[in-house]
């Protein structure tokens, strides 16, 4: 989880700002690496593992969801 609404929009522009990998600060401290393969954005946590945004911008009162493909785990 990561503090704020972060939509595709923004995340898209900050993974152009980094030069193609953006660094997310998770709420827990850790770190998520969001990247574009294959026109496709993929996350990469602290442990290697990658997964796929299937589904962007599900928007809730409480911050934007974007479901993945795989579960992500902390360091």
């Amino acid at each position: 989880m990561v503090a704020g609404k972060v939509d595709a929009m923004a995340l898209m522009a900050d993974i152009k700002t980094g030069g193609g990998t953006a660094t997310l600060e998770t709420v827990s401290g850790g770190q998520l690496k969001a990247m574009v393969k294959d026109g496709k954005v993929v996350l990469q946590d602290e442990k290697g593992g990658m997964s796929m945004v299937t589904i962007a911008d599900v928007y809730q009162s409480n911050g934007v969801i974007h479901v993945v493909d795989t579960v992500l785990m902390p360091k």
